[in-house]
């Protein structure tokens, strides 16, 4: 983890801007810097904002405080993204951050579809950069960073109704091949998920399971989701990346949480990733292609000087698997993707 302090001056600076703009499209700013300085490329970081510059927006406007009492009126409403941000920030000033982690992660798991599952994955980045955070979160960019995530997440808190159940099967990667792709591929994130309404079982994830094999399975899903986009990437070169880095970014934050939560939070990863799976699926995939004898650090090179958000996160959540097929899946992205310049 960097320790230049690069990072928390990106987040600084970041912190004066909102988590969207065009009141639709998520900043991804706060999530790229945060994978830039976790793999080494810290000097990459203000460079990069500065071409990154034109899709920040001016941090929104306060409408109502949030608070201990009115907040269940508030969930799930994006006007008051500010104002959710604010309380989180009062929170994890008050409170240690690991306590409203703890308290906030079970009330918003369920909505975890809200801002194409981007609130969530900018939380899993918080809570990995705090968790390496040698001062355990006194550094006040890294608290303010998660109050961000949670706020972001709290105002575009989507729950949707559960899936019916489709006959499944014994792996991630067995269940991700039996998700069916939604009738109509056409349209937004919002109006594709609404047709989602069959899902197959994945065994590993619905039978009662304890913690430390929920931690086991949601790395499964991680590694599957990720190899599957070396192959199927091409139905949707952005959105399925999400596939991938929403159950990373769950991942990621399971150490923070009490280990009571780890199996609903596999549940919930499950869904999303199947979810995003069924609404971008290609027609047919495509031949794998070996990367080669390219190492890790090579294609996280690459991608930095691609540029494009997507394109990093992936290949960070890749360089968490390290093996062959997540290195291709990277190199996939790469290709698929324009770069940011």
């Amino acid at each position: 983890m960097d320790t230049t302090g690069t990072l928390d001056e990106a987040l600084e600076r970041l912190h004066t801007h909102g988590p969207e703009r065009l009141g639709r499209l998520t900043n991804h700013a706060p999530m790229a810097v945060e994978s830039l300085a976790a793999r080494g490329e810290a000097r990459s970081v203000h460079r990069w904002l500065d071409l990154y510059a034109d899709r920040l927006e001016d941090f929104p406007a306060l409408h109502t405080p949030v608070t201990d009492s009115n907040w269940q009126a508030a969930l799930g409403d994006p006007r008051r993204a500010a104002d959710w941000i604010a309380y989180f920030a009062r929170l994890v000033e008050e409170q240690p951050w690991r306590e409203v982690l703890a308290t906030w992660w079970p009330r918003l798991l369920p909505g975890m579809y809200g801002g194409a599952a981007h609130p969530v994955i900018r939380v899993g980045h918080a809570v990995r950069t705090l968790l390496a955070d040698s001062k355990d979160g006194e550094d006040g960019p890294r608290r303010t960073e998660l109050a961000h995530g949670l706020g972001y997440w709290a105002a575009r808190h989507l729950p949707v109704q559960p899936p019916a159940p489709l006959p499944g099967a014994r792996t991630a990667a067995e269940a991700l091949d039996a998700v069916p792709a939604i009738d109509v591929r056409q349209g937004g994130f919002p109006d594709r998920l609404a047709r989602v309404t069959r899902l197959p079982v994945w065994e590993g994830a619905q039978a009662p399971i304890g913690p430390d094999e929920a931690r086991q399975k949601l790395a499964e899903l991680v590694r599957a989701a990720t190899h599957r986009y070396a192959t199927h990437g091409h139905g949707d070169e952005t959105m399925l990346v999400h596939a991938a880095t929403a159950p990373n970014a769950v991942l990621r934050a399971l150490p923070a949480l009490p280990r009571t939560l780890w199996a609903p939070s596999l549940h919930a990863a499950w869904t999303a990733s199947a979810a995003v799976t069924s609404m971008y699926a290609p027609d047919a995939p495509v031949p794998y292609a070996s990367p080669g004898s390219i190492t890790p650090e090579e294609v996280f090179e690459r991608a930095t000087a691609h540029g494009d958000e997507h394109v990093i996160k992936l290949t960070d959540t890749a360089l968490d698997l390290g093996d062959e097929q997540a290195l291709a899946a990277a190199l996939r992205a790469i290709e698929l993707s324009e770069p940011l310049v």
